[in-house]
């Protein structure tokens, strides 16, 4: 199944929180998706330089670096949690706060380029692990958050939320930062 089309997941195997995510994700292939996003993120954000890598929007939003830094704790929480579910837990994964995250990580301090290159390396583990996985590996459906989630889903949230995202910077933070 990981090397073929990974089938869409059912809106019962994950929360409605993160059904927009899932809309995101139209195509049927995946695993192309994600490993195809690693250039995504780079290519986009290869105009930010410098001082615009601390841009901010409004006042209390994050900086790019910030965005970014989110970007990578919350992929490797969602991939953990697809390892976890993948591999039989049943025990119920705890949810996070992204707030409470970015507030005690020191991304603003990264410069992009680390931070693009960090992405690149926890995002191609990710691919290489949902590429071994077995059908059954694909369907099995754990708890997150309090709520049901399917390893299948994991795999389309993740591109789902890097679009958001990328989406968010193109329209709020790129227009004013471009040279």
């Amino acid at each position: 199944m990981a090397q073929g089309i990974v089938e869409r997941p059912a809106s019962s195997e994950y929360a409605s929180a993160f059904a927009g995510y899932v809309a995101l994700v139209p195509e049927t292939d995946v695993m192309a998706s994600l490993a195809r996003q690693k250039g995504e993120l780079v290519e986009a954000l290869s105009p930010v330089r410098g001082a615009t890598e601390r841009y901010r929007y409004a006042d209390g939003k994050w900086s790019i670096r910030e965005v970014v830094g989110h970007v990578i704790d919350s992929e490797r929480i969602f991939g953990y949690r697809a390892l976890c579910i993948a591999r039989g837990e049943t025990a119920a994964l705890p949810g996070f706060d992204e707030n409470t995250y970015a507030a005690n990580a020191p991304y603003g301090d990264y410069p992009l380029g680390d931070l693009l290159e960090e992405f690149e390396q926890v995002r191609e583990g990710h691919v290489s692990l949902f590429r071994h996985l077995s059908r059954e590996a694909w369907l099995r459906v754990g708890v997150a958050n309090s709520n049901p989630v399917s390893v299948r889903a994991m795999a389309f949230i993740m591109v789902g939320h890097v679009r958001h995202h990328l989406r968010i910077l193109g329209e709020r933070y790129l227009p004013h930062v471009r040279p």
